[in-house]
């Protein structure tokens, strides 16, 4: 990383933001600092070094929801087969 970027989020191209999809709800994405968030559900996936890190293993649960397992729950009808 450049030194004049450190310390600067990362912006995510428009144009890979358009395809990305949250793994679970496959809900469209969009950036929040250094997190994209899922439309549905608001889980937050992480971008370490301008690499979005999108792991279901790696997602914050909105604190309201508290878990994945009570995440899933609540979105059972909006989480694909």
């Amino acid at each position: 990383m450049e030194p004049s970027q450190q310390g600067k989020t990362p912006v995510i191209d428009p144009d890979l933001l358009e395809i990305l999809v949250c793994p679970l709800t496959r809900s469209r994405l969009h950036q929040e600092g250094d997190f994209l968030v899922a439309e549905v559900g608001g889980l937050r996936y992480p971008i370490r070094d301008g690499i979005p890190v999108l792991l279901i293993s790696d997602a914050i649960v909105p604190p309201e929801i508290g878990s994945m397992e009570a995440f899933r729950e609540k979105y059972k009808d909006q989480i694909p087969d």
